[in-house]
């Protein structure tokens, strides 16, 4: 393996970067935008196709692919190069989202967008770490900042489009993707060749990806069915979450030793490094619950449609966009970035408590000023965490580093949505096992009857429209019951968001970089 090379300065002038951008950012919304867009059609999708059973796995099949195959993209491109590795990620992505949309049962469409998690896990890495081949540390922020406002754009829009591809036909959820990202993938071929590049010798280390792949999968599954397919105590629930502490040792032990590592154990000896993704781990299970709940308060409670459960974020993402960008020019202005993501774990901490006052009659106006100091905190601390570590680690493992950062968040939020979940339901139960006898004893005899037939006290929250058509005590007791339960989870967000105040609190404060500095990184890393 070749020990010293040159870093080729990237020849790409202002239109250029800003032409990269506009795909790198298209790829991100992409890969965001199909988090979320499919939840609100999947009535329709399972009226259509049948399938019941397998609903949640459209969802799950998504996430899981895309999480476990963050890390494999980071180093990957790291020795392949950028390009082709980009390019890989983006038509994994198109072939899956063509796919899916011409899925004839459900298990077809599982299986798509499988394929469509495993493109999407390169679409959201890979944007940061192009982007900083080109750009030094100290102009990065202003880029990156754009990636935030995507990500708050994605977050609404994904509702919207759902909700409106629901009810004329779903199929283009999927399709939509198709055109966009082949325009994604023409200016990348175009922009990211005239890089220069010189390759170096490189050797994957096929034996530690098939480890990760595997026990990230183990972990995820069991966070996925726990507490709702499975109880948490089953033989299965439990074996996995064995089999995926086992396979992370293995990992770990494979990692230690091979020349080319997926993931380099040495990073985390980097202080900036192991508090960054300690951080965003912290950060990405509070962000992931505030974003998945509120729009449940806003259809269960306020009688929202899911579109205009969409509409009604529009605060959340707005604070997210404005903060991203606003934050993005400030610590290139400053050259510092620490103090951002504390004041946006301050603020995500505030919002969860202030969410610990929400109540049915609260007025949409309080509940849009709590979105939006959300939307801030998250705006401030997503890309400046991504920003420490890169300007932390030499350019040689930019990818490696980039695509950890990203992978421990996205874990975070998985355990953040099995762990809050669980939080929920559990509440849940107990308030709607006390509110619900006396709610009931309020209907004639013939509606009582038909509630006890219906279910009872064994409510499904993911079916808000079927809550509201509820005779009226009933639909009131679920209703407090709901809001009641979200105290808990926001109070959890709210405490373990303090964790994430603390961690950033000791991130150290480096001066950002102004140029690209020659490292051991050969320019194939760019461009290959």
């Amino acid at each position: 393996m070749t020990t010293t090379e040159e870093r080729v300065a990237p020849a790409l002038n202002n239109r250029q970067i800003m032409l990269l951008m506009g795909s790198l950012m298209t790829g991100m919304l992409l890969a965001a935008l199909d988090q979320t867009i499919v939840g609100v059609a999947l009535p329709t999708i399972v009226g259509e196709l049948g399938g019941i059973n397998h609903y949640s796995w459209v969802v799950t099949a998504y996430l899981l692919a895309s999480t476990a195959s963050t890390p494999l993209y980071g180093k990957t491109a790291d020795l392949l190069g950028r390009r082709p590795v980009f390019l890989f990620s983006i038509g994994t992505f198109l072939l899956g989202s063509l796919l899916a949309g011409m899925s004839q049962d459900m298990t077809q469409l599982i299986v798509t967008r499988g394929i469509q998690g495993i493109g999407a896990g390169g679409l959201m890495t890979l944007a940061f770490t192009i982007i900083s081949d080109v750009v030094s540390p100290r102009e990065r922020g202003r880029y990156q900042g754009l990636f935030g406002a995507v990500f708050g754009l994605s977050s609404v829009a994904g509702p919207l489009v759902g909700g409106y591809f629901a009810e004329t036909n779903w199929r283009w959820i999927f399709y939509i993707n198709v055109p966009l990202a082949i325009v994604a993938m023409v200016i990348c071929w175009y922009v990211m060749r005239l890089i220069p590049f010189q390759r170096r010798d490189h050797a994957i280390d096929w034996l530690g990806a098939t480890l990760l792949v595997a026990g990230v999968s183990a972990i995820l599954l069991a966070l996925s069915w726990g507490g709702g397919e499975y109880p948490w105590g089953s033989p299965l629930i439990i074996g996995l979450f064995v089999a995926g502490a086992v396979l992370a040792v293995l990992f770990l032990m494979q990692e230690s030793r091979v020349a080319e590592p997926i993931l380099p154990l040495g990073l985390f000896r980097e202080r900036t490094v192991a508090l960054a993704t300690a951080a965003g781990f912290v950060l990405g299970l509070v962000m992931f619950g505030s974003i998945i709940f509120i729009p449940l308060y806003l259809q269960i409670v306020k009688g929202a449609s899911p579109t205009a459960s969409g509409l009604l974020m529009l605060p959340m993402m707005a604070g997210i966009i404005v903060t991203s960008v606003v934050a993005g020019r400030a610590m290139t202005r400053y050259g510092r970035y620490k103090w951002f993501p504390v004041a946006g774990s301050v603020s995500l901490v505030l919002g969860g408590l202030l969410f610990t006052r929400l109540e049915v009659d609260t007025s949409l106006w309080l509940a849009f000023l709590m979105m939006v100091i959300i939307g801030v905190g998250l705006g401030l601390s997503m890309q400046s965490l991504v920003l420490a570590v890169q300007n932390a680690i030499p350019l040689r493992d930019l990818g490696a580093g980039t695509s950890a950062v990203t992978f421990f968040r996205s874990l975070g939020g998985s355990f953040g949505v099995a762990i809050l979940g669980a939080v929920l339901n559990a509440r849940l139960t107990g308030e709607l096992a006390d509110r619900m006898p006396g709610a009931v004893a309020q209907l004639p005899p013939e509606q009582a009857a038909s509630v006890a037939a219906a279910g009872g006290t064994e409510i499904s929250i993911d079916q808000p429209s079927a809550i509201l058509a509820l005779p009226d005590p009933v639909r009131e007791a679920i209703q407090y019951a709901f809001v009641e339960s979200l105290h808990t989870v926001f109070l959890v967000t709210g405490l373990v968001g303090l964790i994430a105040v603390l961690i950033t609190l000791v991130l150290p404060d480096r001066e950002l970089r102004g140029e690209l500095e020659e490292s051991t990184t050969s320019a194939a890393d760019l461009a290959g």
